[in-house]
Parts: C-alpha cells; sequence; structure tokens
C-alpha cells in the first residue's frame, strides 16, 4: 500500500454475528409487518390479523417517538451497546407469544430504533476514515470542478462524497484504474475522472445508458477545454501586459541611469554592478503571476496542477528575456524541437486520465479481462448498484486478485433474488443476491419480496416531513377489494402505475384503473363505486398506521441486508479491512451506507 497510516478498528465477524442474531430475533416477530402489502389491506383484513390496538394509539406512539427521536438521536444507543453482544434484548414484549399480534407500540419502536445500522454500533465515521486514508498528505481536492451545474443536488451530493472517498482510496493503495460498475449516465464516471484525474471505466447493462453517457462526457470534455483554454489565455495574457509593463519601466530605468552616469564619478561607476541594469524578476512580476494563478485554483498541492502542471510551467508565463538558457548555444530550433516533444509526453499523460463507457452485463463469473483490455490493479466501485449488481460486485472484488479494493452503496433491495424464497422452486441459479454470508445461509434466512421492498422506504424523510403518500394508497387499496367483488379477480399480473396523480377524484382514479386493467367498468354504476369509498373512508387511519409501521420497521430490514454483506467480506481470508460507512445525508439520499474493503497487499 502507498500509505502506512493505520486504518480503523471495525468490529471483527464474532461481534457482527452476534449483533445478527439479535435484529434476526427481532426480525422472527416483526416481518409479518413487513411482508405484508398495502394492496391487500382491506381484502385480507391486514390490520385485524396483525395488529391489537386502534390506529389512533399507534399513530400518537409513533410520532410521539419520533419527536422524542429529534430531540435526543442517540437515546436507543445505550440499549443498543448494553447488550454487549448479547443476541437476548431487555424489551417489553412487543409481540402477543399466542396471536403474534403486535401488542406495545412503545417496544416495537424502541426495538426497531436499536436494530437500526446507526444504533447497532457497526458503522465507522466517515471522517475518521478519511483522516487514516490521508495519513500525513493535505486533503486531496482535486480540480475546481462544480457537480451542481451537470446534476440534480442529490446526485451532486452522492457524487462528491462518493468520488472524495474513491480517491482518496486510490491515493491510499496506490492505484490509478477504477471501475464503475452499473455507472449509469456516467456522473460519477466522469467526475472522478475530471476532477481526480484518475482513469475510469463505466460499465453498464444498458446501450441507452452508455451512449448518453458517452455523449454527457464529451460536453463535458469541452466545457473544460474551454474552461482550461480561457484560464490559460488569461495567464498568458497577464504575462505579456506585465511583460510590457516591465519594458517601459526598464527604459525609464535605463534615461534615469544615463542621466546619472553623467553626473557620478569613474569610481562609482565601477562599483555599480551587473544586477542594478536588469530587470528584478523576484519582485512584482513573479507575485503577480503566483496572484492570477491562485485566483485560478492552480495551488502547490499536486491534485490541484492535474491539468496546470501539464499544460503550461512559469517559464511560459515569463517574459521571453526573464530567464536565461542553461546553454547560450542553443539553437532556437532545438528549443522549438523540445517543446514540441514535452506538449506530446504533456498529451500522452492527459489520455491517461479519460473515462470510457462500456455496455456489458454483469454477473459474479463476469471476466472483466474480456471486457477490459488493460486491466491493471484497481478498485471496483458502484453508485446505487440495483439489485443482485450489489452483491456480484463484492463477490467480483473478493475472485479477482487485480481488484485491491471496493467502495460499493446497494439499492433497489426489492429487485434481489433470494435463495431461500422459493424453496420448492426448481431453479440452476448458483448465486444470489440474498443471503452471502455462512450465518444466514446455514439458517436458510428468507426476507420476502415485500419486505424487501418495505426496506426501501425513507424513515429521515418522513421524520422531516415527506410522509406517505396515504390518499394514493388508499385508492388502490379499496380498488382492489372493488376489484375482487365486482370481477372476482384476487390476483392481478397487471399494475395500475401512477394514475393517481392523473386522476380527478376517486371516481375518476377507478374509472382510468379499470380501464387500463382491461375491465370493463360500464358495469359498474357510479353508486356503487363511491359506496366502497363511504365505506372505507372511516378506516384510512388504519392504513396510515400501518404503513407508519412498516417505516420505522424498514432500517432494521436494511440493516439485515447490509449486515449479511458485511460479514461476507468479513468471511474472505485475503480481504484486510472491511467496513460499514453512512456517506450520504439519509434525507438526501436514503440508500445512504457503503460497504468498503481492501485486500492484503501480495
Amino acid at each position: 500500500m502507498a500509505a502506512s497510516c493505520p486504518l480503523p478498528v471495525t468490529p471483527d465477524l464474532p461481534t457482527l454475528r452476534a449483533k445478527l442474531h439479535g435484529l434476526l430475533r427481532f426480525l422472527r416477530e416483526a416481518l409479518p409487518i413487513s411482508n405484508a402489502h398495502t394492496v391487500d389491506f382491506y381484502t385480507e383484513s391486514v390490520w385485524e390479523q396483525l395488529v391489537d390496538l386502534p390506529p389512533e394509539t399507534v399513530l400518537a406512539v409513533l410520532r410521539r417517538s419520533a419527536a422524542e427521536a429529534e430531540a435526543q438521536p442517540s437515546a436507543a444507543r445505550p440499549l443498543a451497546e448494553a447488550q454487549g453482544g448479547s443476541d437476548s434484548t431487555d424489551f417489553p414484549k412487543v409481540f402477543c407469544e399466542t396471536s403474534q399480534k403486535l401488542v406495545s407500540v412503545e417496544a416495537f419502536a424502541l426495538a426497531a430504533k436499536c436494530y437500526s445500522v446507526q444504533n447497532l454500533g457497526i458503522c465507522t465515521p466517515l471522517e475518521q476514515l478519511l483522516v487514516a486514508l490521508r495519513g500525513n498528505k493535505k486533503q486531496r481536492t482535486g480540480k475546481n470542478v462544480k457537480p451542481d451545474e451537470f446534476m440534480n443536488l442529490k446526485k451532486s451530493h452522492e457524487v462528491q462524497a462518493m468520488s472524495e472517498l474513491i480517491s482518496s482510496v486510490a491515493d491510499y493503495y496506490g492505484v490509478k484504474q477504477i471501475i464503475d460498475l452499473g455507472s449509469g449516465k456516467g456522473y460519477l464516471s466522469s467526475f472522478l475522472s475530471l476532477k481526480y484525474g484518475l482513469k475510469v471505466y463505466g460499465i453498464d447493462s444498458s446501450n441507452t445508458n452508455t451512449h448518453g453517457a458517452e455523449e454527457r462526457n464529451r460536453k463535458l470534455k469541452k466545457h473544460w477545454r474551454v474552461y482550461h483554454r480561457r484560464s490559460k489565455l488569461d495567464v498568458g495574457a497577464l504575462a505579456l501586459q506585465t511583460a510590457k509593463e516591465r519594458k517601459l519601466q526598464d527604459e525609464i530605468e535605463c534615461n534615469a541611469y544615463a542621466e546619472g552616469v553623467g553626473n557620478s564619478s569613474t569610481a562609482n561607476q565601477e562599483k555599480m554592478s551587473t544586477s542594478d541594469f536588469l530587470p528584478d524578476f523576484s519582485g512584482s512580476v513573479i507575485s503577480n503571476i503566483r496572484k492570477q494563478m491562485e485566483n485560478l485554483h492552480v495551488h502547490s498541492h499536486r491534485e490541484e496542477n492535474l491539468y496546470f502542471e501539464n499544460a503550461f510551467s512559469v517559464r511560459d508565463l515569463l517574459p521571453i528575456n526573464a530567464i536565461e538558457s542553461t546553454s547560450s548555444q542553443t539553437p532556437k530550433r532545438k528549443m522549438l524541437e523540445t517543446n514540441k516533444e514535452r506538449r506530446k509526453v504533456t498529451s500522452k499523460s492527459n489520455e491517461s486520465n479519460v473515462y470510457s463507457p462500456l455496455t456489458s452485463f454483469i454477473t459474479a463469473d463476469s471476466e472483466l479481462h474480456d471486457i477490459i483490455k488493460d486491466l491493471e490493479d484497481c478498485l471496483m466501485v458502484g453508485l446505487h448498484t440495483c439489485g443482485d449488481l450489489a452483491p456480484n460486485t463484492l463477490r467480483i472484488f473478493a475472485s479477482k486478485s487485480e481488484i485491491k479494493g471496493v467502495c460499493s452503496v446497494g439499492c433497489c433491495y426489492h429487485l434481489l433474488s433470494e435463495e431461500f424464497e422459493n424453496p420448492h422452486k426448481e431453479c440452476t441459479q448458483e448465486k444470489w443476491g440474498f443471503p452471502m454470508c455462512r450465518s444466514l445461509k446455514e439458517g436458510r434466512w428468507c426476507c420476502g419480496r415485500n419486505a424487501r421492498m418495505s426496506a426501501c422506504l425513507a424513515l429521515e424523510r418522513v421524520a422531516v416531513g415527506q410522509g406517505l403518500p396515504t390518499e394514493s394508497l388508499f385508492y388502490r387499496a379499496v380498488l382492489q377489494d372493488i376489484i375482487k367483488d365486482c370481477y372476482g379477480i384476487t390476483k392481478c399480473d397487471r399494475h395500475v402505475g401512477k394514475l393517481y396523480s392523473k386522476s380527478s377524484s376517486f371516481l375518476d382514479y377507478v374509472r382510468k384503473s379499470l380501464k387500463k386493467l382491461g375491465l370493463d367498468e360500464s358495469k359498474l354504476p357510479e353508486k356503487v363505486i363511491m359506496d366502497y369509498y363511504e365505506k372505507y373512508k372511516p378506516r384510512m387511519n388504519e392504513l396510515e398506521a400501518f404503513n407508519m409501521l412498516k417505516v420505522v420497521l424498514a432500517p432494521c430490514i436494511e440493516t439485515l441486508i447490509l449486515l449479511d454483506r458485511l460479514c461476507y467480506l468479513k468471511e474472505q481470508e485475503d480481504i484486510a479491512w472491511s467496513a460499514l460507512v453512512k456517506l450520504f445525508d439519509p434525507v438526501k439520499s436514503p440508500r445512504c451506507y457503503a460497504l468498503i474493503a481492501l485486500k492484503k497487499p501480495q
């Protein structure tokens, strides 16, 4: 490795397994809430089956709990620490032992908070990691790139945070090549290449994304060429202007000197040194140029000279007579040839810092040498890699010797394949998205698609007022009861989609939905439709309360998935260090956790 500073201590495998067992104990009872689908909320009497409390009580407790959490964000942490690695808790009874219904919302909210990633004590602080990666080196800031000019605020936040971490890991391990899996539109890849000078291969399964990334990258490069050309012209113009001013000043000094010669003695003339005739290039000229360079964000740090140190040197900025050639006999033609060769080398060095979008469908068994011909020691990264691509990223990292480190932020948990979800269904698939670690595989653990779907819910956003779309969910649940009663359909493969925002009323919503589902809407009079609405409207708060329970439980499902992946990394013998890091602001970017790992140096 390029740096010797020790990385932060992270929880070992036995500690993580103990925390995992405590989480599983809670989820065995709580998962039915996550696995209940809101579409079937009224048709299958979900509230009566799973909750033994009035909805008003549930909503009041959860709102109070959210307010207390905002006032005291670390309130649940002592409970997690009090476990001391044990898989048992002292929580009050959450569910009834006989009916399995929820009987204590307070205990439910407390347990869910305790088993979230932040309170379970399995995260490594980002700042602590960055300090360790940089060691005694100054912070690498790269070029003055403003990503919010090219992407929305959410993506800008993600790309800036992740690229800073990736560049620090790359410096720490001494690698220059990055493989960005699921690169999409190329935001992260382009930023790593332009700002930090890394050679990036962005691989995406979609040709449309690859072509879009190529076009976007072309425009970005054009922008930067114009930007740096202007910067260079600005500095060059300053040097030319300063040289003219200096020449004028020299003439004045020479005239003053000539006048002084006539009035001075021969002895005084002999004492006068040659330096008195020459311009003071250590003074105003150099300082003015230096100030202008600083204004253009050209600092002495290597990382901020990525463009400028290759484009021109201080020699290029000074007046022609400012610096003498090392040999006065050097022909002008030879000097021109030397400068030409230097520019060629500069051009070649700039070519190495490029972003190359590629199209390929990546699996755990993908051969990278078939995709990237000049594969070398590199890092593998992924920003919000969808479904199975996140676990496959970790598997590829573990199996390929060229990949020295990984930084993976997953998303779309509902698209993960689960090995034990359909145990009686024959399948030839060998590598699954979940579970990955030995402990969960041995226990044949399964979340279920609805639970994985609920893991995508954003508790932090709900907490700051970005609430759930209760009315649209209510419309869909009532529609399902209409379809069941009036058309005899209990399961439908077709989806209604986002018709709620296009509907003026519940009646309009039902009409449009039936038409989209291919059902005869004319057989249902307006009165029948509105009778269903009036029947369930008083019970809308049940659906709201139940969805809040799912939101509160969502972080625990995500914790299970992330713990599974972290344990998998800890199980690999050639991995020297691995950690889970909170990389983003969860309000801006709910899927905010990154799995980071480095291999042992060979």
